[in-house]
């Protein structure tokens, strides 16, 4: 566990299971990025499947169920062609206040750095593989806009999402969490910038918020970073803190002073991690992780 008032788990590697297998077994092969949601006595697990550069990249987001956290049945499967990118990023799935389903996908804009936000909406599950999108982060010529992590609350909706600034092609991975607001999970306020690199540091070329626990005014949130260009696709796992502030947003994080968890296998990646509070106090984590042979698989741990 984390320090602090509000606690996040951190994956142990040891217990972890495999739950998805990458699409093929060389580096840039993965499954991942993981979102998740319990409803109805069912994990529901929303996650990418990528090939590697020249191969299909990003190909599809899927969302699949299960009764006990390990097998999944896939209910609604979404390729990119859908939303005519190049790839797909981490999808955001979300059960709202009023019982329908959401996914927020990540979409690549071909030929360019430059990334947008769609959202599929559907009275059930698999309802989201038929579902009409439509952009509701767009980003613009400047900014790059991806991998949403959402809640919602009393106070309304809140987003946190990895943006890239665009104004060098060698630079775009570069990326800041921004935090929005919004009365319906549809029109976004941009707030504020939450946590950003720390310079010297092991996530000084970027980070990305993957999860975030609430708990009554304070908020402890997981988020991806890198220290260099290179270690872009290979991000490591850390801790950040935060508390609401009186007109009901969420103020900016602070990173725990504490050294990454990463994958044992070279290059180390462990990203994307996605908590599940379940009955009874237990939580279960999905996380993307680096195996020996260089691909990612989707696994999970059980706390």
């Amino acid at each position: 566990m984390t320090t602090g008032t509000t606690a996040l788990p951190l994956p142990g590697w040891d217990d972890a299971t495999v739950v998805i297998e990458p699409p093929g077994s060389e580096p840039g092969a993965w499954s991942g990025a993981p979102s998740t949601v319990l409803a109805d006595g069912y994990v529901y697990l929303a996650y990418r499947l990528r090939l590697p550069i020249g191969a299909g990249r990003g190909i599809a987001n899927v969302v699949a169920r299960s009764d006990d956290g390990i097998t999944f049945t896939v209910v609604a499967e979404i390729g990119k062609d859908r939303f005519g990118a190049e790839s797909l990023e981490r999808p955001a799935l979300v059960r709202t206040p009023e019982g329908r389903w959401r996914l927020y996908v990540s979409a690549a804009t071909p030929g360019t750095k430059h990334w947008r936000v769609d959202l599929l909406e559907a009275d059930t599950a698999e309802g989201l593989a038929d579902a009409e999108p439509r952009t509701v982060l767009a980003g613009d010529e400047t900014v790059g806009v991806k991998d949403p992590v959402l809640h919602h609350d009393e106070h309304g909706w809140h987003l946190w999402a990895s943006v890239h600034p665009l104004e060098s092609w060698d630079d775009a991975d570069r990326m800041t969490t921004e935090y929005a607001t919004s009365p319906d999970g549809v029109h976004w306020t941009w707030v504020r910038t939450a946590l950003s690199g720390r310079p010297g540091e092991w996530d000084a070329r970027g980070v990305r918020v993957s999860s975030v626990v609430v708990d009554a005014d304070r908020i402890v949130a997981s988020y991806d970073g890198r220290a260099t260009a290179g270690e872009n696709w290979e991000e490591r796992t850390g801790v950040a803190h935060g508390v609401r502030l009186p007109d009901g947003t969420f103020g900016k994080l602070t990173a725990e002073e504490r050294e990454p968890v990463g994958s044992p296998h070279e290059p180390y990646g462990l990203r994307y991690l996605s908590v599940v509070a379940l009955p009874e106090g237990r939580q279960r984590l999905y996380y993307e992780a680096t195996r020996p042979d260089g691909a990612h698989d989707l696994r999970t741990e059980l706390l």
